[in-house]
């Protein structure tokens, strides 16, 4: 066989085999890697909350009248037993109907009638009684001097007695009847014999507390009844913040647990902790229509009046409360966790290439998951693997764009 048959056989041995290899041969999965590290942290339960004055004082009309133009504004501040909030005039009676307007002058006319009578009586009262006082006097002139008994002057005695006590009777009885005219002439009085021309008339109600005016429920001049609610005062550095939890997130918590509050509008996140978790929940429609049973949760603010001067009453604001922290735990992306024959498992980069292990997990966050076991600190893991990784398989770092 010639040389040159021999070199194009190997030639052609050769480029068939490395075709071969190029088309058999397996291309690496470009993946991404994370580093397993140990750092601190955090497990939270995330909620929105609302800013709220934790004493809210409600100034109500202790009467029934015209409650005036609310002489403060919202936002004002007011001083305690000194700033005038609100006035109200007391409730003109109202107009009679023709019924009772004629049985009221009926009344009133019987209220003179019975005026009249009791002055008769008082005047007929005065002028025994003087009788006798001038039968009792002439009785004792003629006991000293011996002419009558002495049984005569007791029974004068006696007599004026009881003239002077029916004196004391008539006088009673006038005053009655006056009162009963008052009262008749009070009845028929027209609504607007009530009108006020001065300002000593009216009740002036003052603020029960230091603060700021929150909201008036009552801002124009209208007609209120007891117990109407006019206004609202409060002091903003008794600021506390509200939020509805998840009842089976409610139960992981506890009072005095801290809280970082976000996205309140203001620079930085503020502190505060857990005061109150309320007894009872209640049942909430979240925004899928889901009934939820939910648990309102109080918060104390614990960062400085300074430093959150600008965050107001009814104000939204977002919270982490951190459940549970630590510092150098052992974590991976919660992104690099799967399930593997009903336990969790990770791919790790042994080199260029995916080895699958079995982890055990401890507490987890939206971010990260804690290992207990079957990952070191040193190790590499893949994080959102698809459905081409599976162990031993050729892997490289995917390139950053």
């Amino acid at each position: 066989m010639k040389t040159s048959t021999v070199m194009l056989t190997v030639i052609g041995g050769l480029t068939v085999a490395m075709l071969g290899f190029v088309a058999f041969r397996t291309e690496p999965v470009p993946v991404d890697i994370v580093t397993a590290a140990r750092a601190h942290m955090q497990v939270t339960v995330d909620v929105e909350g609302e800013t709220r004055i934790a004493e809210i004082y409600d100034v109500a009309a202790t009467i029934r009248g015209v409650a005036r133009r609310s002489p403060v504004r919202v936002g004002d501040p007011v001083a305690a037993g000194q700033t005038v909030v609100a006035i109200i005039d007391p409730a003109a009676s109202d107009p009679l109907d023709p019924r009772s307007r004629i049985q009221a002058e009926a009344a009133l006319r019987e209220a003179e009638a019975g005026l009249h009578v009791a002055q008769s009586r008082l005047q007929q009262i005065e002028e025994e009684l003087e009788l006798a006082e001038s039968e009792f006097r002439r009785t004792k002139e003629l006991v000293d001097r011996g002419v009558a008994s002495l049984t005569r002057l007791e029974n004068a005695e006696q007599t004026l007695g009881v003239r002077k006590a029916a004196r004391q009777a008539a006088i009673s009885n006038l005053e009655m009847a006056e009162g009963t005219l008052d009262r008749a002439r009070a009845t028929l009085m027209d609504p607007a014999g009530f009108a006020r021309s001065n300002d000593d008339c009216c009740l002036r109600i003052l603020a029960p507390v230091d603060g700021l005016v929150l909201d008036i429920d009552v801002i124009s001049e209208r007609p209120v009844l007891a117990g109407t609610n006019l206004l609202s005062i409060g002091r903003p550095e008794d600021l506390e913040i509200v939020a509805d939890v998840l009842s089976t997130d409610a139960v992981r918590l506890q009072v005095g647990d801290r809280a970082i509050v976000e996205r309140w509008g203001g620079p930085g996140t503020l502190s505060a902790r857990i005061s109150e978790i309320e007894p009872s929940g209640f049942t909430k429609i979240s925004a899928l229509g889901i009934e939820e049973q939910r648990v309102n949760i109080v918060f104390e603010l614990v960062s400085p009046l300074e430093e959150r001067l600008s965050l107001g009453h009814g104000y939204s604001v977002f919270l982490r409360i951190v459940e549970w922290e630590k510092d150098n735990v052992l974590q991976i992306p919660l992104s690099a966790l799967f399930r593997q024959n009903g336990e969790w498992a990770v791919f790790i980069a042994d080199g260029n290439t995916a080895r699958l292990r079995e982890v055990r997990i401890g507490r987890t966050n939206d971010l990260s998951a804690e290992v207990l076991s079957g990952v070191s600190d040193t190790d590499r893991v893949l994080v959102h693997p698809n459905e081409r990784i599976e162990d031993g398989i050729a892997i490289t770092q995917r390139k950053e764009d």
